[in-house]
């Protein structure tokens, strides 16, 4: 693997109309909304930043932004992955949603069996909900919540080492380290006393934003500002 690190940084700014996944892509993200008879949306928005709108038709509703399944990310190549958000204040019961890396997107989060996500379930408090196929950290409390100030989200992969007595060191996807920032805009690791080991996934992985209701009249905007994701190249680029 080579050791030069590079860095693939989505601002997202300006017109953007993320096509479904079954039609020509046209960039590296696309869209998935379920639906029936509302009208929620995957659009740039005034200001900056790509919003995920519910809007109020008492039905269900998903809607996600994610790179098409195509999984561009081995996670033995990441070293971090920063992403910026910000959600609508006093969510209802009915919404939830995550975002962060995820293998194929489903319109049920915890059916993913490889995640890495910062989560929001019925209310703005952030946890963490990651898992590797045989491990599992979900409702993770953060003790922070997102709103509509803007804030920054990081997963590192590489800082959180673990050494093993007599053996090779599992890699920092074994520690992997979640970061949020606070209310002063400091940015802290959560959940610290919870060693999210994702030791058991080798494949690949993509990032993934999605917010969604149950049969109600709620809404909720998850506005994602920025992705960057720092990787190294595989063995065979």
């Amino acid at each position: 693997m080579s050791q030069e690190i590079l860095v693939d940084d989505y601002t997202f700014n300006g017109v953007m109309l993320p096509p479904a996944a079954a039609s020509v892509l046209a960039g590296p993200f696309a869209s998935k909304i379920t639906k029936t008879a509302g009208s929620p949306s995957v659009s740039g928005v005034s200001g900056g930043g790509i919003a995920l709108a519910l809007d109020n038709t008492n039905e269900a509703q998903n809607v996600c932004l994610y790179q098409g399944d195509v999984l561009p990310y081995s996670i033995d190549s990441l070293v971090q992955v920063d992403i910026w958000a910000t959600l609508t204040a006093s969510l209802a019961a009915a919404v939830s949603g995550a975002f962060g890396l995820a293998t194929a997107r489903n319109d049920a989060i915890d059916s993913i069996a490889e995640r890495a996500l910062f989560q929001f379930s019925g209310n703005n408090n952030i946890n963490i909900d990651a898992a590797d196929g045989v491990n599992s950290f979900t409702g993770k409390a953060t003790g922070l919540t997102l709103a509509a100030t803007m804030a920054k989200f990081t997963m590192s992969f590489k800082e959180g080492i673990q050494t093993l007595a007599g053996a090779l060191s599992k890699g920092g996807k074994a520690n992997t380290i979640f970061s949020m920032e606070n209310s002063r805009g400091q940015l802290r690791r959560v959940v610290p006393n919870v060693q999210v080991d994702l030791s058991n996934y080798t494949g690949n992985l993509q990032l993934f934003a999605q917010i969604q209701k149950t049969a109600n009249a709620a809404v909720g905007t998850l506005k994602i500002r920025r992705m960057r994701v720092f990787y190294r190249l595989g063995p065979n680029p």
